[in-house]
């Protein structure tokens, strides 16, 4: 006879499965019982009812393992002096939606104008010609206070983590305050411009990255 967190059999002393519960099927097992009990008298009611005790702690040891686990961390704001380097940009017209807002999609845009019109400044990236180009494989945002047109936001930009073919930027989006209305992540991976495979970041490149570390 076993018993564990997830799953519990129970059998009766003739070795036959009469059934198996999952962590919360309490009463699967006190129907297994009655049934047991009907069926084949006392003794082996006493059996099934240990074999259900033995459910019942596999249960409970789950459940407190459950309650256990850490919480989620909840995303928070950052200040201004969390960030490497500045980018500012100009809202338009446009990026208000119909609740008077920047639309959130329009944050990710922010995001990538940012990160490259800074690498372009230092002579890091080259869109045109240049024979490594970046690659978004994952991003994500968290909101913390609305923006509108006609405000113009900074984006705060710092590096997380640098790898030998991608790097981690982490940026925040600053109105007049000095923590985060937003705050988000992209990944990118430097590819080769003709053959899109994985390339060791370039020199000057992995240079200018260093700096946001």
């Amino acid at each position: 006879m076993r018993a564990g967190g997830a799953k519990c059999m129970l059998q009766c002393s003739m070795g036959r499965i009469i059934g198996s519960c999952p962590a919360h099927a309490s009463k699967f097992c006190c129907n297994a019982i009655n049934w047991r009990r009907r069926r084949f008298g006392a003794l082996c009611h006493m059996r099934v009812i240990r074999a259900w005790r033995c459910c019942g702690w596999g249960f409970a040891h789950w459940h407190n393992l459950r309650m256990q686990q850490a919480p989620a961390t909840q995303p928070t704001p950052q200040p201004r002096s969390a960030f490497r380097v500045f980018h500012a940009i100009t809202t338009r017209w446009m990026d208000n939606d119909a609740y008077g807002h920047v639309n959130n999609v329009v944050y990710y845009s922010w995001f990538d104008t940012a990160v490259n019109a800074y690498l372009i400044e230092q002579g890091a990236l080259d869109i045109h010609a240049g024979n490594t180009i970046g690659l978004v494989i994952e991003t994500q945002c968290n909101y913390f206070a609305s923006l509108a047109f006609p405000q113009t936001v900074q984006v705060g930009i710092r590096v997380a983590r640098l790898g030998t073919s991608s790097v981690r930027y982490e940026l925040g989006i600053f109105g007049e305050g000095d923590m985060t209305a937003a705050k988000g992540h992209f990944v990118h991976v430097y590819v080769d411009r003709c053959t899109r495979r994985p390339v060791p970041l370039p020199p000057h490149l992995r240079t200018v990255l260093e700096t946001l570390l």
